[in-house]
């Protein structure tokens, strides 16, 4: 299904998928918080309002060298129109006056036109979540999946297949940014198979 997406989605969804990411998450990669050398990705300000590590995967790694050259050259192109500045949170913003146009505090997604204040000023925002989203519902629907299928469904699938592959859920839960371990406890029920995780004396 997943062949179907076309890109950027597409890089997107394997971020989703490979790293177990949140669709805004993804979304709000700056580019210096992906570290080729190392293989990891770092998260700022998810939802629990703190940082946390999670890899990169290698599978990806041509193709989010190439994203970013792609941002960067997005980024030069604004900055050749006297624009170039990307939105911050306010107390980084006073802390770092120059950062905003500094390449490295770009989105590795920029979305694909810019925007403008009540002042004027021009800047460039991250991808859209919706253009994400409507490609996954488009996807699926062409691709006839019976069940439903979103955005998190790829998040989901990164701690179930980790579980599946014996990973410690507290190493999951690390990745996955969960406050609470009962909120990662909830995909070891997706394992189970059959009536209480019982397999029948019939199968193999």
């Amino acid at each position: 299904m997943i062949d179907r997406i076309p890109a950027p989605a597409q890089l997107v969804l394997e971020l989703l998928y490979g790293s177990g990411l949140r669709l805004l998450e993804a979304l709000m990669l700056r580019i210096k918080d992906v570290d080729f050398v190392r293989g990891q990705i770092t998260v700022r300000d998810p939802k629990w309002k703190h940082d946390r590590m999670t890899m990169l995967p290698r599978a990806v790694e041509g193709e989010l060298r190439e994203q970013v050259l792609h941002a960067k050259a997005i980024h030069q192109e604004d900055l050749a129109c006297g624009w170039g500045r990307v939105w911050l949170p306010e107390a980084l913003a006073k802390k770092f006056p120059s950062a905003p146009a500094d390449p490295r505090w770009q989105w590795v997604f920029p979305a694909g036109s810019r925007w403008k204040d009540r002042e004027g000023r021009e800047g460039r925002h991250h991808l859209h979540e919706t253009v994400v989203q409507r490609a996954v519902t488009r996807a699926a629907r062409e691709s006839e999946v019976d069940k439903r299928v979103t955005c998190h469904t790829f998040r989901h699938s990164f701690a179930t297949h980790l579980l599946e592959r014996g990973q410690d859920i507290r190493t999951v839960q690390e990745l996955l940014g969960h406050r609470d371990v009962s909120t990662t406890m909830i995909y070891t029920h997706v394992l189970r198979n059959g009536a209480r995780g019982v397999r029948s004396p019939l199968d193999p």
